[in-house]
């Protein structure tokens, strides 16, 4: 089968990584437990809207955010035993400028996939499975890929979708797959 998984908050803890970061930069004390919700980030921070958080992210230290985020522990194994029995399909979204630290970054801890896919339909990648954690990713796949198994990848910042199966480790996706 033909699994699109997501990266970021699903295999790339992105919230442990830019709050890491942040506080590094601007002596903070931010916890990622204190994201709770999409599209947070601003009131968590000083910065006044998303655009702005982007615009810091897309240069730290001489890379986007996106190519300094650690997996979260057991996803890359568990990535690499699915992919003896199926096909990973890598189904992202992120801004122009973290295409390129996107590829480094998948290359860097050997994700085992031969198909990459960064764009914010991800409706229009066929796959048999898909596993993500955005609400609004999980409504698109679930309406244009209604022969899909969607699964929602449970964190504190979504909610359940209806038609989505709750996936909360990558144990319970890897029973889902099979």
């Amino acid at each position: 089968m033909r699994l699109g998984i997501d990266l970021d908050g699903v295999v790339a803890d992105f919230n442990r990584g830019w709050t890491s970061l942040y506080n590094r930069e601007f002596g903070a004390t931010l916890s990622p437990s204190l994201v709770t919700g999409w599209d947070q980030i601003p009131d968590l921070t000083h910065f006044e809207h998303m655009g702005d958080f982007w615009h810091w992210a897309s240069d730290i230290g001489g890379s986007s955010l996106f190519r300094q985020l650690d997996p979260y522990p057991g996803a890359v194994d568990a990535l690499r035993s699915l992919s003896r029995r199926h096909a990973i399909v890598i189904v992202t979204t992120k801004p122009r400028f973290a295409v390129h630290d996107t590829f480094a970054w998948i290359a860097e801890h050997r994700i085992p996939t031969r198909e990459v896919h960064i764009t914010d339909r991800k409706w229009k990648v066929d796959c048999d499975v898909y596993l993500d954690d955005g609400p609004h990713v999980l409504e698109g796949l679930i309406r244009h890929r209604p022969q899909a198994t969607v699964c929602r990848y449970v964190r504190p910042w979504n909610v359940p979708v209806p038609g989505a199966v709750d996936v909360t480790d990558w144990a319970a996706f890897a029973e889902i797959v099979g």
